[in-house]
């Protein structure tokens, strides 16, 4: 079976062809079972241990965005997410992407009816303060985060430009007393 990994990298391959981008992820989805990219991209992918029981859930949780390019900068370039794909039927019409660091995956989706602007999402961190710091260090003109130290471990709340609220949290000692 193809996996996702193997899909990109022919998509990229094959750019500029006659067969686009999200033709070809749509085609690799098909190949491998799933009713299209989105569902693929959610459900393809290994856990992390890839022993654990496939009656293991992934959650995606989905954000409205609306502007990808700028979604696309704050997420890469800063927040260090990696683009893994999108999907716009025409030009003009609205993006829908996903990004992934380490073992969260969201969506950012600009498509009107798909997710509610100032929604909140938590994402476990290994190594909050070394995520911190590197942060930090970027500077970044609207985002300069602080950890807050809480009983159920520490956390450093980040709000996109589009009004979202990305928690990363990291379980720290004396949140297991």
């Amino acid at each position: 079976m193809i996996t996702i990994e193997e899909a990109k990298r022919l998509a990229r391959e094959l750019r500029g062809g006659p067969v686009s981008h999200s033709q070809v992820l749509e085609a690799a989805a098909h190949a491998a079972g799933f009713r299209d990219w989105n569902t693929f991209a959610a459900l393809g992918r290994p856990n992390s241990a890839e022993t654990e029981t496939a009656h293991e859930q992934l959650v995606v949780p989905i954000l409205r965005v609306f502007d990808h390019r700028l979604a696309r900068e704050f997420y890469c370039e800063f927040l260090e997410f990696e683009w893994e794909w999108d999907q716009q039927y025409e030009p003009d019409l609205p993006v829908y992407a996903q990004v992934t660091r380490g073992a969260a995956a969201l969506h950012l989706s600009e498509h009107h009816g798909d997710a509610t602007p100032g929604s909140g999402v938590l994402i476990v961190e290994q190594d909050l303060a070394d995520y911190h710091a590197k942060l930090l260090a970027k500077r970044h003109r609207n985002a300069r985060p602080g950890i807050q130290h809480n009983p159920w471990g520490d956390t450093m709340t980040i709000a996109d430009p589009f009004g979202n609220r990305l928690v990363f949290w990291q379980r720290t000692p004396a949140a297991d007393a």
